[in-house]
């Protein structure tokens, strides 16, 4: 290769969406979106389905929960947030009144923890 080489690179996206187990679905959906403000993107079985996505509005957070009783496992999400994020997010536990928990995950961290035991760390400070 000689220095007038072009290296040509292709920019490479990952988009990925974390699949939490839980033993209801429609429990599960009603925590995501009555207390942590998701939306519900798609259901499968025109929502009648054990698989189903939400996502938050102006984020890229999106979540895949999938009934799965054979599947007792649990997961733990770490969602970094802005400082304007993390203020709307604050105000959004006491209004919606989000059972919550200060943590340490390597640092002071805000812990909710779904029906199924899936625990969504949050940075206390951004």
């Amino acid at each position: 290769m000689t220095k007038a080489t072009v290296i040509q690179q292709v920019a490479h996206r990952w988009y990925t969406r974390p699949v939490l187990f839980v033993a209801d679905v429609n429990r599960a959906l009603r925590f995501y979106i009555d207390l942590l403000g998701f939306e519900k993107s798609w259901h499968e079985g025109n929502g009648a389905g054990k698989v189903c996505q939400v996502y938050r509005t102006r984020t890229e957070c999106e979540i895949i929960l999938c009934e799965d009783a054979a599947r007792t496992d649990k997961a733990r999400l770490f969602v970094s947030l802005t400082p304007e994020g993390l203020a709307e997010f604050r105000r959004e536990i006491v209004e919606r009144s989000v059972p919550n928990e200060k943590s340490w995950w390597g640092y002071d961290v805000i812990k909710v923890v779904d029906p199924d035991g899936n625990e969504l760390l949050f940075p206390s400070s951004a």
